[in-house]
Order: C-alpha cells, then sequence, then structure tokens
C-alpha cells in the first residue's frame, strides 16, 4: 500500500512538472514570437515635398481629403511637434539622411543658394557622412530609394557620382537625382535663377541693340569704323549669349530626368508619367523584398510646383491644382500601404510618414495659391524660425507594437528618425561625430513621458534665427526669435517679392531683446512677451 502511495505521488509529480515544462514552452514560444515581431522590422520611410502640416485631414483639414494618411495615423502614432531640421529641401534632407544639423556636413549655406540648384554641379552630401541607409545595409537589410534625392551627384566628373544615393548605403536607386521645378513644365515660366536669367537676357537684347545700332550707322555712313570691329563685336556678344543660354535654355534637359541606379533612363522626363513610375517602383522594390528585412525610403515628388497631376484627380479636389495633387499623393500613399498589406508585411513593417518642411506660401500664379497650407502656424518654407516652416507630420505605425491612435504633444525632429531606424536594425549610431538626433522609440511605445530634447535650435542657412525650450517640469514650451524675414509686402506673411524669404542681409530684421512666445498658450506665435512679462521672460 505504502508503494502504491509513493507510485501514485510520483507519477504525480511528473505530470505536474511536465505541465510545468509545458507551460514554460509555451511562454516561451510566445516570448519568441513576440521577440520575432519586434526585432529587425521592415522599415517604410515616406516623405512628402513641400507639404503643409494643414493639408491633412488628422492634423484638422476638413476640406481636403486625405482618407490613406488619415488611416494610418488612426492605427499608428501621431506627433503634433514633429519639426523639420531646416525649411528647405537640401539641409533638412540631409539632417533626415543623417540625424545631423546640415552645417555640420556643408549642406546648408550662407549665400542665396540655400538648396543644391544643378545635377551638374560639383557638391553634395559628403561621403563621410554616414547615413541610417549605410547602417542599416551593415545590418542586412536591403536598401531602397523611390523618388527624390536632391544630395548632389558628382565630384570632379559627371561620371564619378559621388555623391549618388548608391554610394550612400542604397542598394537600389530610382527616380530625380535633383528635384521637381517650374523648369521642368515646357508651359510654365521659368524658376531656377529667374532674376539673374532676366537680367542676362536684358543685358543680351541691349548688347544686340547697340550692335544693330552700328551697323545701321555704318550702312548710312553715320559712323566711321571698320566691320571687321563690328564683326568682333557682334561675335563678342554671341559668345555671351550662348554661353549663358547653353545653361538656362536647357534647364528642362539638364536637371528634369530619371535615373535607375547609375543610369539615366528618361531625359527630359516625362512629367505626367513620373507619379506612377514612381508608384510603380515601390511596388516593384515591396514585392521583390517581401522577405525582408528591407529598408525603402519613398520620396515622393508630390507636391512640389509645377504640381504635376494626373487627369484622375484634376478639378476634384476644393483647393485647385494645389488641393488636387494633394488628393493625388494621398492615393499614391494608400497604394504603397495596399501593397504593404497584400505582402502580408502590415504587422512587420515599421511606417513613417512626413513632409521635408512646411507649405510654400510664395509659390502663386497670380491670385492662385499653388503651396501648402500650414494651419494656425506661422510662416512657410524657406523660413527658419517660424513654426509654419517647420513643424510637419509625424506619423508611425507599427501594429502590434505601437498603440493605434496615439498622439504626442513632446518636441522632436525629423533628425530622430535616424537613431530611432538605426536602433530597430540592431545597429549603432557613430561614436565619432555629434548626433543631433534622438531615439523615438521610448516615446512611441509610451515608455518615455517626454521628449528627449530639451532644447531645439533652428537654423535658416547657417544662421541661427531661434530655439525652442520644452520645460519638463511644468510641461511648458518656450521659444525665441534672434532673427526673422520680412515679409513683402508688409503684413503679408511670406515674402511674395521673392521666392523664399532670405535668411541674412537686408531682407531680415535682428531683434534685441529676442522676441519671445509661450508656444504652449499661442502655438500661432501671434503674442510675442514683453520684458515687464514676469520673471520667466529673463530666464
Amino acid at each position: 500500500m505504502a508503494l502504491t502511495a509513493r507510485r501514485r505521488r510520483a507519477a504525480h509529480a511528473a505530470r505536474n512538472s511536465l505541465n510545468v515544462l509545458l507551460i514554460m514552452c509555451l511562454l516561451l514560444k510566445t516570448c519568441e514570437l513576440k521577440s520575432a515581431n519586434t526585432s529587425k522590422p521592415n522599415i517604410l520611410l515616406i516623405m512628402a515635398d513641400d507639404l503643409g502640416i494643414g493639408d491633412l485631414g488628422c492634423y484638422g483639414n476638413n476640406t481636403l481629403r486625405t482618407p490613406n494618411i488619415d488611416r494610418l495615423a488612426e492605427e499608428g502614432v501621431r506627433l503634433t511637434q514633429h519639426l523639420a531640421a531646416a525649411p528647405l529641401c537640401t539641409p533638412s534632407r540631409a539632417a533626415f539622411l543623417t540625424g545631423r544639423h546640415a552645417f555640420r556636413s556643408g549642406m546648408d549655406a550662407t549665400d542665396g543658394y540655400r538648396a543644391l540648384q544643378w545635377n551638374a554641379g560639383s557638391g553634395g552630401l559628403p561621403q563621410n557622412e554616414t547615413t541610417f541607409a549605410r547602417i542599416l545595409q551593415r545590418q542586412g537589410y536591403t536598401t531602397g530609394l523611390i523618388g527624390k534625392w536632391h544630395q548632389g551627384i558628382n565630384c570632379a566628373s559627371r561620371n564619378d557620382h559621388c555623391h549618388h544615393p548608391l554610394h550612400h548605403g542604397f542598394d537600389y536607386f530610382y527616380g530625380m537625382p535633383f528635384t521637381l521645378v517650374n523648369d521642368c513644365h515646357p508651359d510654365r515660366p521659368p524658376a531656377l535663377d529667374a532674376g539673374l536669367r532676366a537680367k542676362l537676357w536684358l543685358s543680351t537684347q541691349i548688347m544686340a541693340l547697340g550692335v544693330l545700332t552700328v551697323v545701321a550707322g555704318k550702312a548710312c555712313r553715320l559712323i566711321s569704323v571698320s566691320w571687321r570691329l563690328v564683326l568682333s563685336v557682334a561675335t563678342l556678344v554671341l559668345l555671351f549669349f550662348t554661353s549663358w543660354y547653353a545653361s538656362f535654355g536647357f534647364v528642362r534637359r539638364w536637371n528634369c530626368i530619371l535615373m535607375r541606379n547609375h543610369e539615366v533612363t528618361e531625359q527630359p522626363m516625362a512629367l505626367e508619367r513620373a507619379a506612377s513610375l514612381v508608384l510603380k517602383e515601390a511596388v516593384s522594390f515591396l514585392a521583390r523584398n517581401k522577405h525582408g528585412p528591407f529598408l525603402l525610403f519613398v520620396s515622393l515628388l508630390h507636391v512640389h510646383v509645377p504640381l504635376v497631376t494626373t487627369e484622375r484627380f484634376l478639378g476634384k479636389s476644393q483647393h485647385g491644382l494645389y488641393g488636387d495633387n494633394v488628393e493625388e499623393m494621398d492615393w499614391l500613399v494608400g497604394e504603397i500601404l495596399n501593397a504593404v498589406e497584400t505582402h502580408g508585411l502590415k504587422n512587420t513593417t515599421f511606417t513613417y510618414f512626413t513632409s521635408d518642411h512646411g507649405g510654400h506660401l510664395e509659390a502663386r500664379d497670380g491670385h492662385v495659391q499653388l503651396g501648402g497650407w500650414n494651419g494656425i502656424y506661422r510662416g512657410g518654407k524657406g523660413m527658419a524660425g517660424w513654426e509654419g516652416g517647420i513643424r510637419v507630420p509625424g506619423i508611425f505605425r507599427w501594429p502590434g507594437v505601437l498603440p493605434a491612435g496615439r498622439v504626442i504633444h513632446e518636441p522632436t525632429s525629423l533628425m530622430d528618425v535616424f537613431p530611432t531606424v538605426v536602433q530597430l536594425a540592431g545597429g549603432q549610431v557613430p561614436q565619432d561625430r555629434v548626433i543631433d538626433g534622438r531615439s523615438l522609440l521610448p516615446l512611441l511605445r509610451g515608455d518615455a513621458e517626454h521628449s528627449a530634447h530639451e532644447f531645439l535650435f533652428h537654423y535658416c542657412g547657417q544662421y541661427l534665427h531661434a530655439a525652442r525650450w520644452h520645460d519638463k517640469d511644468s510641461g511648458r514650451l518656450w521659444k525665441v526669435h534672434y532673427t526673422t524675414p520680412r515679409f513683402h509686402p508688409e503684413g503679408a506673411g511670406a515674402c511674395h517679392s521673392r521666392s523664399v524669404c532670405p535668411c541674412s542681409g537686408a531682407g531680415v530684421t535682428h531683434h534685441d531683446p529676442p522676441l519671445l512666445f509661450d508656444l504652449s498658450e499661442d502655438p500661432s506665435e501671434a503674442r510675442p512677451l514683453s520684458p515687464d512679462a514676469g520673471p520667466l521672460y529673463h530666464e
């Protein structure tokens, strides 16, 4: 009887042990599945061009239809104080790619040329700068860039391609090495160096008129000069005209091209087909690399002028050509997201949507606005200090990892994407240089209450125009402006006498004492605080 009881107890203990082992196995399996879901996700980054934060439904617009981007926000995390590191294409994208202010890599300027102007120019993102694509490439990711680059191509010759995306960590590139401009459209007035071009054309006409006057005087025997001298002067005028027209007369051919890797596929590009080609390439990249891990950076050509829009969307919005272009952009984003879901990648893909900076207020055709709407925020593209030029959408989705429908009001930067995706890929940010970005993962997951940024600095070219301080104890947000652009005409809210506001010189105002705003109470920066506003002003 005792032996039987001992055997029953042993059998019971064995069963308990097996149950414990089974439970442990199930737990381990669950952990293993969770680990698999959170380790080395695919990464999809989508960046619009010149999109205003107020153009999207999820940021308060109820007159434009952006259902796909709105759905992305509903299924993920939306940032309300997401900030571009620069208010212009080239420097903003350089900072985004490297996690560093653009002046650190020489990708911002002191003169009027704050963005790269020519494909053939020698200049671009330095080879010793490390992009997030290069780090992810080393971590085993297949990396691709589809769309706009605008970080330079060549150094010493037209074939060295030293600044090409394939030399900055991307395995595949399809798109524009430059950017869209009005010059890309045969029916739009020229925009690239339009002022200089007008002066050169006027000078040519004056010189040609002078030559014709001398010829007429010589023919009528009113002027006594040799025909050889007349011919020499006429040749010099022709050479002058040829020297500048060789560039400015063929902007569309030189700048508006499409490339696949190192090969030019269209020169000049057919604008009406560009959007469909970008979409086709993005969907194809997803299909080829669905077994991952991959990094795909879709750098949209929308919604930059000349606002090329397909017939399907023309005249369909409430806001003219610009609104049509925004709604077409949203459709493009939706098609890319649909491709992600079709391949079963939604839950294993970290998706991000943003714009490179605020809407372009000076983009107009007569009285018709061709630039974006920056909501309640003052200023726009090109104005480093004012919120309208640097507040951009920031939407992140990763089902099962990031909480759906969460809204974060902490100050963050486009530069934060660099350390965020590097951390996701299991890499390490460079230790031999200053990295201005901070990983967003603790904030996005809800592990941190506050942004890692106490201060953020806002540059225009290489000049510091403004800075913000996030007082984490009180939650209040303060912003100081040292320099602001002078709007023209006065009170217009933009620099309509120029294509973009200047950063220095006669076109700006230096404030002493600086302008101070409490963004917590006055996000539209309408009421600067006076020095007698209280002790916090001087602090």
